[in-house]
C-alpha cells in the first residue's frame, strides 16, 4: 500500500511542477520537450504500478505499448486535417 501512496505523490509533484512550466517563461521547444518526457514519465509510472505491468512477462507489456503507440498514430492522423483546417480558416480570416 505503501508504493501507492509513494507512486501518488511522485506523480502529484510532476503535475504542480508541470503547471508550474506552464506559466513559466521558458523556449517552447524545451517547454514541449519537457511536457512530452513528464507525460511519458507519468504514463509509464501509472501502467508499472497502478496497472501492475512491472509483474507482468515482457510479452504483455510490450502488446500494451503497441497498443497505446497504434491508437495514437490513429488519432494523429484523424485530428491533424481538421487541425489544420482550422489553423487555415483562423489566418485566413485574420484572426491569429
Amino acid at each position: 500500500m505503501r508504493g501507492y501512496w509513494i507512486t501518488w505523490f511522485v506523480l502529484l509533484v510532476f503535475t504542480v511542477v508541470m503547471l508550474w512550466a506552464d506559466t513559466a517563461s521558458i523556449p517552447r521547444l524545451a517547454f514541449v520537450v519537457f511536457m512530452i518526457a513528464a507525460m511519458l514519465t507519468k504514463a509509464s509510472m501509472i501502467g508499472a504500478n497502478f496497472m501492475h505491468l512491472r509483474f507482468e512477462r515482457a510479452s504483455l507489456v510490450l502488446t500494451v505499448i503497441v497498443g497505446l503507440l497504434v491508437t495514437a498514430v490513429i488519432l494523429y492522423i484523424l485530428i491533424v486535417p481538421d487541425a489544420a483546417r482550422i489553423h487555415e480558416m483562423v489566418v485566413e480570416g485574420g484572426q491569429r
